[in-house]
């Protein structure tokens, strides 16, 4: 008779064979089991962050990101203006491709300029909004070269029709919102700090008499030093949701301000639409703008003392001046209506008069100063900021701004100089070219005796 012990079920045996049963079970459940999930959790965290900082993988990335946008575009825009967007969208850098596009502009400005754009539905003005909330930079500078246009349009029709009558003025919701967009984002980026200059001490011979350390003073001096050594340009910017009417001047121009920090990366044409607005919001046509013209007797405008084209008067011909050369000088010269000879010509103004408050005036000016004397600049940037800052400086003296007057009348008078400057350099080379040019060789004079 056999005897089977019967185990206790904590016996070492028991346990032992449970343990082997469970693992075989494991094993034929899952094939390639992992005993050690730690390091394959690190090491897919460590595949993911290579695949981010991988600047083959964020390059593809932000290139996807602009096509998928300019596609997105294209459907907005009608087709015969939205063919052209698809061979932008396969270029290497599409996002450049479209903020260096003159064509793309004049489409998306098109569709803006409609009478009734710019409302909460717009999908234009939608599509603005989410390409400004991207996080690639190159679609945000194309989302900032509209902003002449977004905000002309908006304040020339804001101040235009309520002025007639409240009860007919249409939602502009979609400007607002674009608007809002820029100012949350410039908000964020002041960090609830006011934008301060240094003025240097005006008591000192120079700027370089200053001491590098002040010494201790009492506490009245040294507060008074203070105050006069630091200059707010714009206070502290608070949190909008809305576009009220009290705030509209300072949200639109600290979206001007946000303009002006990527200025040097906008078209010309961009520019040269916020000078035509400008001259616009400026108001009509004034003599005070010709106080700094030296024109001839007879009271014509002259801007920077510049002459017509072939004009023929004495000073072309006691200088000798040739044809070429005269007609060169003369496409300096400002063409007022579009009308003239010359390359450079300011098309018809935009929008309509509107008030001018110096949180609005004050970026303006900044635009304004670097579209007349930047170096890089064509000569129609510089000819649109010219006639927008003489209108500019007979609006602040009808208005009696002393800020804008000042600011005016500097930018002015620099830009005389630059004129007169580039005049005497076409002279300059002038003359250097007629003495390098050789002349014919006269006859010898034979003198004839009579006997």
């Amino acid at each position: 008779m056999d005897l089977h012990p019967n185990h206790s079920s904590n016996s070492p045996t028991s346990s032992a064979s449970s343990t082997v049963t469970a693992t075989a079970t494991a094993t034929a459940t899952n094939p390639n089991p992992n005993p050690n999930p730690r390091p394959t959790t690190r090491n897919t965290l460590s595949s993911l962050t290579a695949t981010d900082d991988d600047p083959m993988h964020s390059w593809w990335e932000s290139i996807s990101k602009a096509r998928s946008r300019i596609h997105s575009l294209a459907t907005l825009l009608p087709p015969s203006l939205s063919s052209p967007l698809s061979s932008l969208a396969d270029s290497d850098r599409p996002a450049l491709s479209l903020l260096s596009s003159l064509h793309a502009y004049s489409a998306v400005s098109a569709v803006l300029s409609a009478p009734l754009s710019g409302s909460g539905s717009d999908p234009l003005c939608n599509w603005l909004y989410d390409t400004f909330l991207s996080s690639e930079p190159h679609l945000r500078l194309v989302v900032f070269s509209f902003l002449p246009l977004l905000s002309g349009l908006y304040l020339s029709r804001i101040h235009s029709l309520s002025s007639d009558s409240l009860t007919s003025l249409p939602s502009l919701a979609g400007f607002e919102a674009v608007l809002l967009a820029l100012y949350a984002a410039e908000t964020k980026a002041r960090n609830g700090k006011p934008v301060v200059v240094s003025i240097p001490d005006l008591s000192q011979p120079s700027l370089y008499h200053i001491p590098a350390r002040i010494p201790k003073m009492s506490n009245s001096n040294s507060n008074g030093s203070n105050v006069q050594s630091i200059g707010v340009l714009s206070p502290p910017l608070e949190p909008q949701v809305a576009v009220k009417s009290t705030k509209r001047a300072c949200i639109v121009g600290v979206a001007l301000d946000s303009y002006y920090k990527h200025i040097s990366q906008m078209p010309a044409w961009s520019k040269i639409e916020f000078c035509r607005f400008l001259t616009s919001w400026a108001g009509q046509d004034c003599s005070c703008q010709k106080q700094f013209e030296s024109g001839d007797s007879h009271g014509e405008p002259e801007i920077a003392g510049f002459s017509e084209a072939g004009s023929g008067n004495e000073n072309e011909s006691e200088i000798g001046i040739e044809d070429d050369v005269a007609e060169e000088m003369g496409q300096l010269r400002i063409e007022q209506n579009g009308n003239g000879n010359g390359v450079s010509h300011v098309e018809e103004s935009k929008g309509a008069r509107i008030p001018l408050p110096w949180e609005l005036l004050q970026p303006a000016l900044r635009i304004l100063g670097h579209c007349l004397l930047g170096p890089l600049n064509s000569q129609d940037v510089k000819d649109a900021a010219s006639v927008a800052m003489r209108r500019l400086y007979a609006r602040a003296s009808h208005d009696l701004v002393p800020q804008a007057i000042l600011a005016t009348q500097s930018l002015i008078q620099l830009d005389n100089r630059g004129r007169e400057a580039a005049k005497a350099v076409a002279a300059g080379a002038n003359s250097a070219s007629n003495v390098n040019t050789p002349s014919k060789a006269k006859k010898p004079e034979i003198l004839l005796v009579s006997k």
